[in-house]
């Protein structure tokens, strides 16, 4: 968590925080000290059934890249993200494992965002051995605030 006594989250400083260019990627605790700077806007690209029952991070945008349990994809995804977040705005997009969002990210620089990120790992991460997710790696894992319906 983000101790603002100390500038610090976890092992990364506030003040350190830059990104690279766009389309580009940002670890979670990153995506998180930018949002809680107010530098960033979150937005959760996964479906609104993985919202609602896996859970999502507190006053994150949604803006489906695919809908349903056929995954199938959002032909309006530009339209809705520019009616949700200005396309000079440093967005960051999350999805489950972040492979969704590299693509999201991918077409929203193509439709002229200027700033926009995949959150590395995604809120669940991977599949480990045993295929399940949360074991290794994503949001949830590093300890990052979420909630569930």
């Amino acid at each position: 968590m983000f101790d603002p006594s100390t500038q610090e989250f976890g092992d990364l400083c506030v003040e350190e925080l830059t990104l690279g260019p766009s389309p580009g990627e940002v670890t979670p605790k990153h995506a998180w000290a930018l949002v809680q700077q107010g530098k960033a806007v979150l937005v959760d690209v996964r479906t609104a059934e993985e919202r609602k029952f896996i859970g999502f991070v507190p006053k994150s945008l949604h803006v489906a890249w695919a809908t349903g349990i056929s995954m199938v994809r959002n032909a309006d995804f530009v339209r809705d993200l520019e009616a949700k977040v200005k396309k000079t705005d440093v967005v960051l997009l999350l999805c489950r494992s972040g492979k969704r969002s590299a693509l999201a990210a991918q077409v929203a620089a193509e439709a002229g965002f200027t700033h926009v990120y995949n959150v590395l790992e995604g809120f669940e991460g991977d599949l480990d051995e045993n295929s399940h997710r949360g074991n290794f790696e994503g949001w949830r894992f590093r300890g990052l605030p979420w909630v569930q319906e």
